[in-house]
């Protein structure tokens, strides 16, 4: 008798479900589904970028942007990437990982005065980098950097690729660099806001194809791709391809104007080391969603973060994902899209 009941309560409940789902249409199964998302723990994103992923320990790497250099490994996974001026008009990367940590990184090359002053904004960084002028490592010791740099660390951490040639050939074994970190509790810093924030969308801007941003012996094209929504970079008119085939690309790509003047520092050839200046205020360009956007921006002390705002004042947000911040005192070119061409209006001879 009880499993009579049972079953008859059985069937009345699923007959009432069926019932009710019935005259469910697609559109509120659809709205069935956002109620459930409302209650699901959104994805953490990562401070830096506002691409999806945790905020972790940040390690900075000195990459070689030579194109010897080239195809360079693990800039895909950078949260942030600085292109900096070096000596003779070179430019050398200052990449920012947090989000997520690359097996490999490189090819690795040496510090210089300016990564100092660029990343005190950051805090104690773990610091990856091959070697430093005499004069300048006892001024990277006493800095706000975790010193972890190639003279301090075994092969294991930093290796030779055989198939590269010196002076690119040194690569940074990354995971085990930052393994290394946290088993001995170096106190690095956890990534957090420095400044600018995120947007899926800013209706501001002027919309362009490409940029191109020089110093005296580098370039980079910037592209956009509207079917990426980032721009896709190319290194002295060479697309930048990453070593595992990724075409280098940024979802927000900065024009910081600068000012840039001689150091004390110099190379063992002689040459000058640059400085560039990133504390103060300036003038610039935000590219994002395929449009350029005349910016200000500020950095009161080293400390501080740098805030991006419109010539009126107004706040700009990033797209969320991989940032590269060119420092140049160098105006860019922009490029317009071109134009429709109406199509030729028939000849009289053909009417």
């Amino acid at each position: 008798m009880f499993f009579k009941k049972f079953a008859i309560s059985l069937i009345g409940t699923t007959s009432i479900l069926v019932v009710g789902l019935s005259v469910l249409s697609p559109d509120q199964f659809s709205k069935l589904g956002d109620i459930e998302n409302v209650f699901k723990d959104p994805e953490p994103v990562n401070s830096l970028s506002g691409r999806i992923g945790s905020d972790g320990p940040i390690l900075v790497v000195k990459i070689d942007d030579t194109p010897p250099a080239h195809p360079q490994a693990g800039l895909e996974d950078a949260d942030v990437v600085y292109i900096e001026q070096v000596e003779g008009g070179l430019t050398r990367l200052a990449a920012v990982f947090s989000s997520t940590i690359p097996t490999v990184i490189g090819p690795i090359r040496s510090a210089r005065i300016s990564d100092i002053e660029i990343l005190e904004q950051f805090g104690r960084v773990a610091f990856a980098y091959s070697g430093a002028q005499k004069k300048l490592l006892p001024v990277i010791s006493e800095a706000n950097l975790e010193n972890l740099g190639a003279q301090r660390q075994s092969r294991e951490i930093y290796s030779n690729d055989p198939l590269r040639s010196a002076p690119t050939a040194m690569m940074l074994q990354a995971q085990t660099l930052m393994q290394k970190v946290k088993e001995q509790e170096l106190p690095v810093a956890i990534s957090k806001s420095v400044g600018w924030n995120f947007a899926e969308s800013f209706d501001t801007g002027t919309a362009i194809a490409s940029a191109k941003v020089s110093w005296p012996a580098n370039s980079y094209d910037a592209v956009w791709s509207n079917a990426e929504k980032r721009w896709l970079l190319s290194h002295k008119g060479v697309p930048n391809i990453a070593a595992s085939g990724v075409h280098l690309g940024a979802s927000t790509f900065v024009i910081q104007i600068v000012s840039i003047t001689p150091s004390e520092y110099g190379d063992k050839f002689g040459g000058v080391t640059p400085f560039t200046a990133t504390v103060g205020s300036g003038s610039g360009y935000i590219l994002r969603d395929g449009k350029y956007i005349s910016a200000l921006w500020d950095r009161p002390t080293p400390e501080s973060g740098t805030t991006w705002k419109t010539t009126s004042g107004v706040a700009i947000p990033f797209a969320p994902g991989q940032i590269w911040i060119a420092l140049t005192d160098n105006e860019p070119v922009f490029t317009p899209i071109p134009s429709k061409i109406p199509a030729d209006a028939p000849s009289a001879a053909a009417k």
